[in-house]
Formats: C-alpha cells, sequence, structure tokens
C-alpha cells in the first residue's frame, strides 16, 4: 500500500457511535477545538489492536484520495489508528537512506532503546532506512530537520 496519499487527523475521542454495520464505528474527535468524525470499519487498521474508548488521544490516518462526504463535521474513512500516550508524536511518511523524512520535517537517530517492528508488532531485524515509516517520538531537537531519537519505529513493509 502506497502511504503518500494519507494525511493525519490527531485529536482526543469524544464519543463512539455504531456505524452502518455491526463492524464499523464512527469515532467524534475534538481536533484542534473542532469536531471531526473518523469512521473505524473492520478493515482499518489499530496498531497493537487497542480497543478504542473516550478520553484516548489518537492519531488517525485517511486516504486523501479516496471520496470524502461534503458534511460538517468532516468526516474520514480511518485506514489506521494508533493511540497516542500523552506529549507523544507520530509521523507517517517515507524515510530516506539518511533516515531523513519525505516532508523534511524530521531526520531519526535511531537508539538503542528505539522499538523498530513491522505492522504486526514482529522485531523487525534490518536496517530501517528508504522505507515507509510511522515513527513514534516526544521530544525534537530546534534543527532543521528536527531530529528525535524515537520510543518506537513501525516499519510499513510492502508485500
Amino acid at each position: 500500500m502506497a502511504y503518500e496519499t494519507f494525511e493525519k487527523v490527531e485529536g482526543v475521542i469524544q464519543g463512539i457511535n455504531r456505524g452502518d454495520d455491526c463492524c464499523s464505528m464512527t469515532l467524534s474527535l475534538v481536533s484542534d477545538g473542532n469536531i471531526v468524525n473518523v469512521v473505524v470499519s473492520g478493515d482499518t487498521t489499530v496498531i497493537d489492536n487497542v480497543r478504542l474508548r473516550p478520553g484516548m488521544r489518537i492519531a488517525a490516518f485517511y486516504d486523501t484520495n479516496l471520496p470524502t462526504p461534503a458534511v460538517y463535521p468532516p468526516q474520514y474513512r480511518a485506514e489506521l489508528v494508533t493511540s497516542l500516550r500523552r506529549g507523544q508524536q507520530v509521523l507517517l511518511d517515507y524515510f530516506d537512506e539518511r533516515l531523513a523524512s519525505e516532508d523534511g520535517s524530521l531526520k531519526l537517530n535511531i537508539g538503542p532503546m528505539t522499538s523498530v517492528e513491522t505492522l504486526n508488532g514482529q522485531q523487525y531485524t534490518c536496517s530501517p532506512e528508504s522505507t515507509e515509516l510511522l515513527v513514534y517520538y516526544t521530544t525534537t531537537t530546534f534543527s532543521i530537520p528536527a531530529q528525535t531519537t524515537p520510543q518506537k519505529v513501525i516499519v510499513m513493509c510492502q508485500y
């Protein structure tokens, strides 16, 4: 799957409603003071298979190539959802051979405590350069690009 068309919406879950069928649900998020609805279906990947619940801070990634209904509040169909801890940030991007993100916003310094794994939670034993990565981090330098030693890196393997 190509992730370059994915965008992120981040917020705190205010409510959860059953979707059009019993295999989907709609999350109402407060994102930057606005309400955003995110549809989570049976096909949505939820990192670490966490149970989503009100009060949880999440990041949901949706494909900008898919049609979006023109409704208010905005509604997106999530392809990928991950929970976030306090102060934690997440970035889904292509990282080059220097582990710099394609958008130029972040450079990774993989440390001995950085967990590097695949989407299904298995240890990734190769070097994560030149791949799509889902990166979890808290602090960065003030340099351009910002540098961080991430807590966790998920390699989005192409099969």
